[in-house]
């Protein structure tokens, strides 16, 4: 394969692994055994799909005409809008193809291992290709967990550290890789579409190697917000860099045009040595799969322009659709429909027990309309509680309180000298104890 090279732009007190990876191998993936998996544990059965979604027409613009120009988070939203997951587990949805992630620890170097956390980025998008509905706010404190240890070799813990602006911290670790993140966002309605911009940054680290990767979301539109069928694109410029050797990678997701059809929800990107040589080639779609070809020795000009040589391409991501059958029950895929399935044992603020978002799994779309004005009533009375204290506390002359998440905390992040919210410890050892009393009540 010969392509044409343009120039890139880039530069607590209570404080098993999967056993598949995958083999990628002239443009196909298959599974393989990992010789150093740790010994699996039992796999628990978990379902496959959730109840299908109750018809309920709404007259969407007599909500939708009073919210132009206003900040998303901010306007009260029935659940008609929603889908029945909180943004603590839609967040969690990155993870869906992690398997990604253990075929980087195991990458011969540092560059290939980039453009598979590159396919990894990509990924984390492909379902909203057929979902639009919005999940639900997080309350203050509302926690999420996600033990797959058994089967996909991870566990994750997210909480809602702010409410305005609402931020997400979250905190996922596998037996190869460390990922953190801390997610924001403005929103802002403009008439035809609705803007999000994501705040914040992912951490992501290779116990192995020490190699530790940065990188930020892109821009998302949702289109048609008034008439026709809603639909998604997401844009704009990703930078994802190797903290450790200088590598980076320049990803760009191409925004969708009506006079170049067939680039839509395309995405192209380059890896680059420290010394700005390219090494990678990557091309796809954000709603399918990407594929990744190494740049050979080889170079020479055509016409003037110098162009490289590639090997033939790999697939480095491979979406897995969906059954038909989806669209009955919010397109979720069948790792989605596993999110909101009641565990024991988890925190008495985890999402899954959140009575709005579990009425509207279960149909009862009114009582959980009901429930979600409760909900956000008490929200805002505690709220309102502790600004009061904070106004006496400052007439007293007293240390104003401030709230302090129960499983995180605000520290400087060393390699990009930014303040992050960093995972303190002592989830899973309270699981362990089935100590909760340091959670607050919100539900």
């Amino acid at each position: 394969m010969v392509i044409q090279v343009n120039e890139v732009e880039s530069e607590a007190d209570c404080s098993k692994a999967a056993a598949e990876d995958v083999a990628v191998s002239n443009g196909t993936v298959a599974p393989v055994t990992s010789s150093s998996a740790m010994p699996a544990a039992k796999k628990r059965q978990r379902r496959t799909r959730i109840p299908d979604k109750p018809y309920k027409p709404l007259n969407l613009w007599s909500i939708m005409r009073n919210c132009i120009g206003k900040e998303l988070t901010k306007i009260p939203m029935p659940v008609n809008f929603s889908e029945p997951l909180s943004m603590l587990q839609r967040l969690v949805e990155d993870y869906e193809y992690s398997e990604i992630l253990d075929k980087a620890a195991m990458a011969s170097d540092s560059c290939e291992q980039l453009a598979y956390v590159a396919a990894f980025t990509v990924s984390s998008y492909a379902t909203t290709s057929n979902r639009t509905a919005k999940p639900f706010n997080p309350l203050l404190g509302e926690t999420y967990e996600l033990d797959r240890t058994d089967d996909l070799g991870w566990k994750c813990i997210s909480e809602q550290v702010s409410h305005h602006p609402p931020v997400v911290a979250q905190h996922c670790e596998s037996k190869n890789w460390i990922c953190h993140q801390e997610f924001s966002m403005t929103s802002s309605f403009k008439g035809k579409y609705l803007q999000v911009k994501p705040l914040g940054m992912t951490h992501l680290t290779f116990l192995s190697s020490g190699n530790r990767y940065t990188w930020k979301k892109v821009t998302t539109n949702v289109n048609n917000i008034i008439l026709g069928k809603l639909w998604v694109d997401h844009h704009g410029d990703m930078e994802i860099v190797n903290h450790k050797t200088g590598d980076k990678c320049a990803l760009k997701f191409i925004p969708y045009s009506y006079f170049s059809p067939s680039e839509q929800r395309k995405v192209t990107g380059a890896v680059m040595n420290a010394k700005r040589e390219l090494v990678w080639v990557l091309n796809g779609t954000w709603d399918n799969k990407m594929e990744a070809s190494k740049v050979a020795e080889k170079r020479s000009q055509v016409k003037g322009k110098q162009v490289l040589e590639t090997e033939a391409p790999v697939v480095v991501w491979q979406r897995r659709w969906p059954p038909l059958e989806a669209e009955k029950y919010y397109n979720f895929s069948e790792f989605a429909c596993q999110l909101n399935e009641l565990e024991e044992g988890v925190a008495p603020t985890d999402s899954r027990l959140r009575p709005d978002q579990r009425l509207m799994e279960e149909g009862d779309w009114d009582q959980s309309n009901e429930k979600k004005e409760s909900l956000e009533n008490k929200q805002r009375a505690t709220r309102r509680a502790r600004e009061l204290e904070a106004e006496l506390a400052a007439q007293e002359g007293r240390p104003v309180p401030q709230y302090e998440p129960i499983w995180f905390k605000k520290e400087m992040e060393p390699i990009t000298n930014s303040v992050h919210h960093l995972y303190k410890g002592g989830y899973w050892e309270c699981k362990e104890k089935q100590n909760w009393s340091v959670c607050p009540d919100i539900f």
